[in-house]
């Protein structure tokens, strides 16, 4: 089901997909911050796991044909309290060079994996 996804070094995925392209859209899943073995990156730790996320997310991307320029919109959910979402927002700022796509930024209860704490969503249109 994501071939080219594993190939590209990202983690099995069984039971759903990374992406979908309709037209010059790409609809994707949200990015968790997953080892190619699958492994969660930094149990608990909202710095490592966004970059990991935006690596992984960049990672998609490029498997497509997108590039971060495609970036429209950016979600961000971070378990924690607010410093954890500071120093998650920390990273977005550091990888996009301080030029962040339009983005928001949300705290949650839980998130899917034990002892992941970010999760990255993308809107992305190339045009």
């Amino acid at each position: 089901m994501n071939e080219a996804e594993t190939a590209a070094g990202l983690p099995v995925t069984p039971h759903y997909q990374y992406a979908q392209q309709v037209g010059s859209q790409l609809f994707l899943a949200g990015q968790v911050p997953q080892a190619a073995d699958g492994s969660i990156v930094a149990p608990g730790e909202p710095y490592a796991q966004a970059l990991q996320c935006l690596a992984n997310l960049s990672k998609v991307l490029a498997v497509h044909g997108f590039a971060a320029l495609d970036i429209r919109r950016l979600v961000v959910y971070v378990v924690g309290e607010q410093a954890d979402l500071s120093t998650a927002w920390s990273a977005v700022t550091e990888h996009f060079g301080g030029q962040v796509p339009p983005a928001t930024l949300l705290g949650v209860a839980r998130l899917g994996y034990p002892g992941q704490v970010v999760e990255i969503d993308a809107t992305v249109v190339k045009g």
